[in-house]
C-alpha cells in the first residue's frame, strides 16, 4: 500500500521510523558524538529527501512536529521529553506503548502521549538505562537507573510485564521543596517542623516510615537540610535523588552484577565502607535488606544523627519491620539482642502517609523511649488526627499529645530547646494536658 494512502498518524509514524532509521544507520555511535544542531541539520535533509522521493505533502505545522519527534526520539527519550518538561508533573508511568499515565497536583491521569510501537518504547528504554551503565534485556528485565537530572526510573520489560515494557519515573525536582513548603502544604505544622529541626542539630536517628509515594525521600532531603553545613555527609543509595545542599557532602550509588554476576556493590557494602570515610553523618536513601544491622550498629558506636527511610504503615510497625531486616542479614541474633540495637539506636520515627485525596501528610512523630518487658516502647509526640471526607478532600488537623519528650534534656543542653507549649494538645483533639505542662505554663 502507498504511504499516501495511510491514515495519516500511521503513515507520520511509517514516516519517522523510516527516517530514524536512515539516520542512526548512516551515523551510528557518531550520534552521540555530534552536537544537536549537527544532528538537526542532518535530520532535515533526510526527511525532506524522503517525503520528497516518494512525493508526499505535508503542511509546515505537520513537518515541524515530525522533526521534533524524531529529534526527540534520536537525542532524546522520544514522547517521554514534553512530559519530563512539565515541573507541574511529578510522576510518570507507561504502560505499555499505549498507555501512559502522569501525576500532576497530587492526581493521576492519562497522558495525551503514547509511543509508536513496542520496539519504539524499547528503543527510548535502552537509552536510559544505557546512560547510566545499566542494562536491560531477558535476562535481566528489572533495572533501576536514574536520568542525567537525578530523576528515579524503573524499568521491567517482558518476559516479566505481560503485556508490555513498563517504565516508572519519579521526577526529582529543579527546585527541592523545603521544610516551608510542607508546612504550607499542611505535611506538617510549624511546631513539629521546629521540633524536627531541634532533633537534627542535637544528633538525633531519625527514620522517616511510608508507604511508596508517600513522600518519604522528599522529607529526607528536607531534614538533611538542617544538617550544620561545617559536617562530613556520607548519602547511601539504590539510585542517588537525594540533594542535599551542603559543601562536604559525598553521594554513594548501589551498582547490580554484570552479565556474568560480578561486580555488584549493594547498599550494605556501601554502609559498611562509609564507616572507613570520617563521616560525621550517615544518610541511607533506603534501608530493605540485611544493610539494616549496619545502619544500627553505625548508630550506636558514634555515628549519631545519622537518617533512612524504610516501608512501614504506622510506627510500630517501622520497628517490626527494622527486625525482620536485620534478620536478613543472616546473623542468628536472639530477638532480644535486636530490639535492644533498636532502642538504642533509633530516637525519632516519623510517620509519613499519602492520604485518600493524594496530599501527603506526617501523621506521626514517635519517639523511641527504652524496652520494656521485650517489647520498644514508643511514645506519640504529635499526631494527625482525621476528621472527614468530604468532596474528595480530607479534612483534619495536626495535635501535640501531650506528651513532653524524653530527648529534651538532649535538645536543651545541645541548645536547641523548643518551647514546652509547642506540646499543649489542640482543644478537641482527645489528648490531655499533662500536670508538667501545666506547672512550667503557670
Amino acid at each position: 500500500m502507498n504511504l499516501r494512502d495511510l491514515p495519516e498518524a500511521e503513515r507520520l509514524h511509517k514516516i519517522k521510523a523510516a527516517v530514524h532509521d536512515r539516520i542512526i544507520g548512516e551515523l551510528g555511535e557518531r550520534a552521540n558524538e555530534l552536537d544537536k544542531e549537527a544532528i538537526n541539520q542532518r535530520a532535515t535533509e533526510v526527511l525532506d529527501t524522503y517525503l520528497e522521493s516518494r512525493r508526499i505533502t505535508l503542511t509546515k505545522q505537520t513537518r515541524e512536529q515530525l522533526l521534533s519527534a524524531l529529534l526527540a526520539d534520536i537525542l532524546g527519550y522520544g514522547p517521554l521529553d514534553l512530559l519530563l518538561a512539565d515541573e507541574q508533573i511529578s510522576d510518570i508511568m507507561v504502560n505499555g506503548p499505549q498507555k501512559v499515565y502522569i501525576e500532576r497536583n497530587n492526581k493521576m491521569q492519562r497522558a495525551a502521549i503514547r509511543f509508536d510501537s513496542d520496539a519504539h518504547l524499547m528503543q527510548v528504554i535502552q537509552r536510559i538505562v544505557t546512560g547510566v551503565g545499566r542494562r536491560v534485556d531477558e535476562s535481566s528485565p528489572m533495572v533501576d537507573a536514574r536520568l542525567p537530572d537525578g530523576s528515579r526510573v524503573n524499568v521491567i520489560i517482558a518476559p516479566l510485564a505481560v503485556r508490555g515494557a513498563s517504565v516508572t519515573i519519579r521526577k526529582m525536582r529543579k527546585d527541592p521543596l523545603q521544610i516551608g513548603d510542607l508546612i504550607k502544604n499542611q505535611t506538617l505544622t510549624e511546631e513539629m517542623a521546629t521540633f524536627l529541626k531541634a532533633c537534627v542539630n542535637a544528633r538525633m536517628n531519625i527514620v522517616v516510615a511510608g508507604g511508596g509515594s508517600s513522600g518519604k525521600t522528599t522529607t529526607l532531603n528536607i531534614l538533611s537540610d538542617f544538617i550544620p553545613a561545617d559536617e562530613r555527609i556520607i548519602t547511601v543509595e539504590d539510585a542517588a535523588e537525594l540533594q542535599l545542599r551542603q559543601i562536604h557532602v559525598i553521594n554513594l550509588e548501589s551498582r547490580p552484577a554484570n552479565v556474568e554476576g560480578k561486580g555488584g556493590v549493594s547498599i550494605r557494602d556501601l554502609v559498611i565502607n562509609t564507616l572507613r570515610m570520617r563521616p560525621d553523618r550517615i544518610v541511607v536513601g533506603e534501608v530493605r535488606s540485611g544493610e539494616a544491622l549496619d545502619m544500627l550498629q553505625a548508630m550506636n558506636t558514634g555515628h549519631d544523627g545519622s537518617l533512612t527511610t524504610l516501608h512501614a504503615n504506622t510506627p510500630r510497625d517501622s520497628i517490626s519491620r527494622l527486625e525482620t531486616l536485620v534478620l536478613m542479614a543472616g546473623m542468628e541474633l536472639p530477638s532480644r539482642a535486636i530490639r535492644e540495637q533498636i532502642a538504642s539506636a533509633i530516637n525519632i520515627i516519623i510517620q509519613q502517609n499519602r492520604t485518600r485525596d493524594g496530599g501527603r501528610k506526617i501523621t506521626y512523630i514517635s519517639e523511641v523511649t527504652g524496652i520494656e518487658g521485650d517489647q520498644i516502647s514508643l511514645q506519640d509526640i504529635f499526631v494527625f488526627k482525621q476528621t472527614g471526607f468530604e468532596n474528595g478532600k480530607v479534612s483534619g488537623f495536626h495535635t501535640a499529645t501531650g506528651a513532653i519528650p524524653r530527648c529534651m534534656d538532649v535538645l536543651v543542653s545541645t541548645g536547641n530547646e523548643v518551647p514546652i507549649s509547642y506540646f499543649d494538645p489542640a482543644p478537641g483533639s482527645g489528648y490531655i494536658k499533662p500536670k508538667r505542662i501545666q506547672a512550667v505554663a503557670a
